[in-house]
């Protein structure tokens, strides 16, 4: 352990003398009760700040007993104003023998990705466009006053409903690309302001939860693909997904669904989120009750009139959703925790689409999932200058950097999906 008295930390007492520890000691620090983490080699004791965690105490929690340097520069777009709130959690640092990086990480990677990251930040890379997200809320707004005006002008027929329904899911999809760069914190340069126009964007546009979105999302990047970290990889026995869960619930004889058939029963999923999420988040949080409104208006009430124009809406747009966003994840590694560093982890988890102006547009930039997921705080008009810069670091060290087209994206979720659901039934017919 180290030496001299601790300084800081839960207690508030005074500064003493520097205290040293091994990984070893540290590691064991990862308790829901005990909670230590290591940030540019200080050893801060978090556990009871976890439960005032801006970002939420289990993304917080999911770094606990490990070197959370990278996750930390990556959610924080001001790490100066950050750490007024860590020095007095701050408990000493690492022995002067240990090395930066725990579990026998490559240090030599890892440096390296912090040398691309600062070269990125040179490159005001992290520099937002103002007329960018401009243009790109205001071709939303277009969207929505032109339903309004064609009901105002051809009135609530049949064909108008189903144009409105491709106007309306189009806007919407839109929407929600767009709530997801504020949520980033990606567009304004002070926190507060991004949160505020998330808040807006996604609880008046999309009739969903700011809050709720946040204590997902950011666990999601924090460790994603990740069981028990990542909450898009816990699908409440609906699927089973990668190739040791399915053999798990195989041999414990598991069977809430027909596994074998998920690849199957996938298409439906859309059917179910078109439904669960706008409303099932909402309710138990007081502070989020307003959300409820937009979310009945844009259901029963839509622009035309008839209910119709905005339940096929939010069917398209659901589907639109799910298969964007688990295209780049679902095919990829989905495991238990291997505690890799920050670039190796993100790769293993996420795959790049083609780029084309239809896919950047499409999929609100999220063809350049690897990029978002090392750089979450970057405005994604800029993931393309950084992208070189990455595929070559991963050459360097042999870490594999997957692209595919489109459509090839999409296939491979229903493959990947098959691939588990026979992994599972012979498991649980044979095993």
């Amino acid at each position: 352990m180290g030496k001299g008295g601790e300084k800081g930390g839960d207690s508030g007492e005074p500064e003493a003398q520097v205290r040293f520890y091994t990984w070893e000691e540290i590691q064991k620090h990862s308790l829901r009760t005990d909670k230590w983490l290591v940030i540019e080699r200080k050893v801060y004791n978090v556990t009871k700040w976890a439960n005032r965690h801006p970002g939420g105490q289990r993304v917080i929690s999911h770094c606990a007993g490990e070197d959370a340097t990278d996750a930390f520069r990556a959610f924080h777009i001001n790490p100066t104003l950050v750490q007024k709130f860590l020095k007095p959690l701050l408990i000493g640092e690492l022995a002067p023998g240990e090395p930066s990086q725990d579990r026998d990480k490559n240090s030599q990677l890892v440096e390296d990705f912090r040398t691309l990251r600062k070269t990125a930040e040179d490159m005001n890379l992290f520099r937002a466009d103002p007329l960018f997200f401009s243009l790109y809320l205001g071709h939303i707004i277009a969207m929505e006053v032109l339903a309004w005006l064609m009901v105002s002008y051809f009135g609530t027929g049949w064909i108008t409903t189903l144009i409105l329904a491709c106007i309306l899911t189009t806007s919407q999809a839109q929407a929600g690309w767009l709530q997801h760069d504020f949520g980033h914190l990606s567009v304004f340069k002070k926190s507060s302001w991004n949160h505020i126009v998330h808040k807006f964007v996604i609880g008046h546009l999309k009739g969903a939860s700011a809050n709720w979105w946040n204590h997902r999302h950011f666990q999601h990047h924090a460790k994603p693909n990740i069981f028990k970290k990542d909450p898009d990889v816990n699908m409440l026995h609906i699927f089973v997904l990668g190739d040791t869960q399915p053999v798990e619930y195989g041999k414990k004889k598991l069977k809430y669904l027909p596994y074998n058939h998920q690849h199957e029963y996938f298409f439906l999923t859309g059917i179910l989120l078109s439904f669960l999420i706008p409303c099932s988040h909402m309710l138990p949080n007081p502070n989020t009750f307003m959300h409820f409104f937009p979310t009945l208006i844009k259901t029963f009430h839509s622009p035309s009139g008839h209910p119709l124009s905005s339940l096929l809406g939010r069917f398209l747009e659901s589907h639109w959703f799910v298969w964007v966003t688990q295209m780049n994840h679902i095919p990829m590694d989905i495991d238990c925790e291997k505690h890799r560093d920050w670039l190796s982890s993100q790769v293993a988890a996420t795959c790049n689409i083609e780029q084309s102006f239809f896919n950047d547009w499409f999929t609100g930039h999220l063809n350049f999932q690897i990029e978002h997921h090392l750089f979450p705080t970057m405005p994604r008009h800029n993931f393309w200058k950084v992208k070189p810069l990455v595929k070559s670091l991963c050459a360097k060290y042999g870490v594999q950097y997957e692209e595919k087209p489109l459509g090839k994206a999409f296939v491979d979720i229903v493959g990947s999906l098959k691939k588990s659901g026979d992994l599972w039934l012979d498991a649980y017919l044979h095993k």
